[in-house]
């Protein structure tokens, strides 16, 4: 089965933000400030994570694939990496947790034969004022320092990818790498050197490139968008379940959108990435993952996810409807 059959035979999948943020008060931008304290923290945190609790559930809800972030915007990833070590001069385990989170969830994804697909950036550590600078690209927002990205930071940012992508092999089915963004300076030929990482180490593994709600809804016409020539799945992030595809690629690339089911919060459509809660009906969301299915595109929902790798109970259960109701 080629990869393309094998993502669309899955149907859908579950999506979790597993990143540091800021804990106990310790401002993430300031990371440098509060090392050691972070760094325990993060290692704790990791440690604590159950894998083989997370595939159990995953297997019961039926999703056929699973997402989780390595890292996004501060120092903190979740797995060890030499090479960014090396890069950065930030000692194993003060950033990159001792843990290899990545190859646990791994093999007892594996177990279900639920596959793994990772996230990824295009920005890497850029909001750390230590990693950020020294990987090639810092921003801060509130001093109106913005970042672009030029060849040498993409090249090292992806040296730290390809060790990754090494690593896990064909265990790791897919990327979804994010900020790709092209006021950050993205072209083809910039994002051909993550892509050319990837295959290295699985040259089965598919790889999409967000350029921001851009990959798929273009100039306010709800369109999917294919960013990169390679692509060989979009992107697709949305912040509702509205969007119908019509057929099963673009340009090439299987169709593919990414979704939050959190609630919104105070209204605000853009605040249920990583929330509690359910935004809308299992039955809606059910019946609209199927008709996508049916049209041959894939549906990956973003959940809210704890320290140890916990769900949201309510977001439980009405996911193994969701999954019921697909896999019938």
């Amino acid at each position: 089965m080629n990869p393309q059959d094998r993502m669309l035979s899955k149907k859908w999948g579950i999506f979790n933000h597993y990143l540091y943020g800021s804990q106990k008060g310790y401002p993430y931008k300031e990371a440098h400030k509060y090392e050691k304290e972070m760094a325990e923290e993060w290692n704790e945190r990791v440690n604590a994570f159950d894998v083989e609790k997370l595939a159990e559930n995953l297997h019961e809800i039926g999703c056929g694939y699973y997402f989780i972030t390595i890292m996004q915007g501060t120092r903190f990833m979740i797995a060890p990496n030499e090479t960014y070590s090396k890069i950065t001069g930030i000692a194993p385990g003060m950033a990159c947790c001792e843990r290899d989170l990545i190859m646990d969830i791994a093999l007892a994804l594996k177990k279900y034969d639920i596959d793994l697909y990772l996230y990824y950036t295009g920005d890497g550590p850029h909001f750390d004022k230590v990693a950020g600078p020294r990987m090639g690209m810092y921003e801060d927002y509130e001093n109106d320092i913005w970042g672009r990205v030029n060849r040498s930071f993409v090249e090292n940012w992806a040296s730290v990818l390809e060790e990754y992508a090494v690593r896990y092999g064909d265990l790791v089915k897919g990327w979804w790498v994010d900020g790709c963004y092209a006021h950050l300076g993205y072209n083809n030929e910039l994002l051909s050197i993550y892509y050319n990482a990837i295959k290295k180490g699985n040259p089965n593994a598919l790889a999409a490139f967000n350029s921001g709600t851009a990959s798929f809804v273009n100039d306010g016409d709800d369109t999917p968008v294919k960013w990169f020539e390679n692509e060989s799945f979009t992107c697709g992030e949305d912040n509702d379940f509205t969007y119908i595809f019509k057929n099963r690629f673009t340009d090439g690339a299987q169709n593919h959108l990414l979704i939050p089911f959190g609630d919104y919060r105070e209204g605000n459509v853009t605040w249920g990435w990583g929330n509690t809660g359910v935004r809308r009906s299992k039955e809606y969301v059910a019946d609209y993952v199927k008709k996508n299915n049916d049209a041959g595109a894939v549906i990956t929902i973003d959940i809210y996810i704890g320290w140890a790798g916990e769900f949201d109970p309510d977001q439980v259960e009405a996911l193994k409807y969701i999954g019921e109701y697909v896999n019938k």
